[in-house]
């Protein structure tokens, strides 16, 4: 097997093969770079038919966001699409996926990925699909947005579930919620290339990938497949900010939650498939607070839901099993729900561990609430000015007075009244906007 030093790039990637096999309800995926293969297979559940009509076309959409989490080892130099129907707007879709989407890989590796020429592909044909049939389909990880997103906004009597695992593993963290919504899920199952996995071991580049545009894209085929209405995200505003700002380039570790990878993808799902499913965040001109207080209504979810990462780890002997409590993404969730439930209650959440309580936990907020220089982490997490907000109002209730560093971090924060932060920004963008009203 060819090696790549990680101060080397490869010359060029390969699309490959994606093969659509109905009866095995599989796409597979390959790849070909630096002298090695790579191959990764999705597996649907036997109620996903992968004959109808418009599958293959949205498989390429996988095939081609897919391929970064094997272009990633080696930042080749070029991209040569071969003879997949690509067109003009799935081109744009993968390049944005490439700069941006890669953008958080790129800055920690010090690669400018602008330089990547890429070449190939055909023309579309645009496929005509029947009317759809069925409900909403509504990607589903977990946490308090995917939640808010079904017990509070999408109302359709025949929607389902979309739940993501890698391999055979389920990850009991979105098990427990999904199981307590009590709508069916339809289910996939992403086996990656065993090689991609031991990157680091092999000398290869790491990173980010744009995981969420992946997991949209089988949703999206899911949808094709059982002539669902559309796929329903659950990606609010402050997903569309960066993190930070290097060579005038922004860097956003959630771009493929961001509306800008939103539209991208619905334009090349468009230039696709004609009547094809709606696709769109229920969410998207929503703040993070206004999904807490509304999460902060479910309490049916309080002991199911766990939005902790190490929750989420490949390894399931080192898989958390209860919230960390030491982590950005432990801290930012006690944060934004700290003003709409009892201290006591969100203790009780954290088992004994909420971050919150701990003062030595003091830097990190400084950060969450942007009294200091440093960037937002690279975590799921929200503005500095929503988690300022957060702070001042949780700071303000009465079971937290004796909690002193937070009402020392308080007083320096300069903020808006939360009630103007619970309201919704409007209409970010038209299509997604109207779609949501039809939920």
């Amino acid at each position: 097997m060819a090696e790549v030093s990680v101060h080397e790039r490869a010359s060029s990637f390969e699309y490959r093969d994606v093969v659509v096999d109905a009866a095995a309800g599989t796409i597979t995926c390959s790849y070909h770079c630096a002298g090695v293969e790579f191959c990764e297979v999705a597996m649907f559940d036997a109620d996903v038919d992968l004959n109808a009509a418009g599958v293959e076309s949205g498989a390429v959409l996988y095939h081609l966001l897919a391929g970064l989490s094997y272009y990633k080892a080696f930042a080749a130099r070029a991209i040569e699409l071969g003879d997949h129907e690509v067109g003009d707007a799935a081109g744009a879709l993968l390049a944005g996926a490439l700069q941006s989407g890669l953008g958080e890989f790129a800055s920690r590796n010090q690669l400018d990925l602008r330089d990547v020429a890429m070449s190939g592909g055909r023309p579309v044909r645009r496929v005509e699909l029947p009317a759809s049939e069925r409900g909403p389909l509504v990607p589903f990880g977990g946490g308090i947005d995917s939640i808010v997103t079904v017990t509070e906004l999408a109302v359709d009597a025949d929607e389902a579930l979309f739940v993501l695992s890698n391999g055979s593993e389920r990850f009991a963290a979105i098990e427990r919620p999904a199981s307590r919504t009590g709508l069916p899920i339809v289910r996939c199952r992403r086996r990656l290339d065993d090689k991609i996995l031991s990157s680091r071991a092999s000398g290869w580049l790491d990173g980010h990938v744009p995981v969420t545009a992946i997991l949209s894209s089988l949703a999206l085929v899911a949808a094709i497949a059982q002539r669902r209405s559309s796929v329903v995200m659950s990606n609010e505003r402050s997903a569309s900010s960066p993190n930070l700002v290097v060579d005038g380039r922004a860097v956003n570790h959630q771009w493929s939650k961001s509306l800008a990878c939103e539209e991208l993808l619905r334009c090349a799902l468009d230039e696709r498939l004609a009547n094809g499913p709606a696709y769109f965040s229920a969410l998207r001109d929503r703040s993070e607070l206004w999904v807490a207080s509304a999460f902060a209504r479910h309490p049916e979810y309080f002991r199911e839901f766990m939005s902790c990462n190490r929750a989420f780890l490949q390894d399931p002997s080192k898989r958390a099993t209860t919230w960390c409590g030491t982590c950005d993404k432990c801290l930012f969730t006690n944060l934004v729900l700290a003003p709409f439930l009892p201290r006591s209650v969100l203790d009780s959440v954290f088992s004994g561990r909420a971050p919150l309580d701990d003062p030595l936990r003091r830097a990190d907020l400084e950060i969450l609430v942007g009294l200091t220089a440093s960037p937002k982490p690279f975590e799921c997490v929200g503005d500095a000015d929503e988690c300022a907000t957060a702070l001042v109002a949780a700071a303000a209730r009465p079971d937290r007075a004796d909690q002193h560093h937070l009402h020392e971090l308080a007083a320096r924060c300069a903020t808006r009244p939360l009630d103007e932060v619970l309201v919704a920004s409007g209409p970010t963008n038209a299509i997604a906007h109207a779609a949501r009203d039809l939920l």
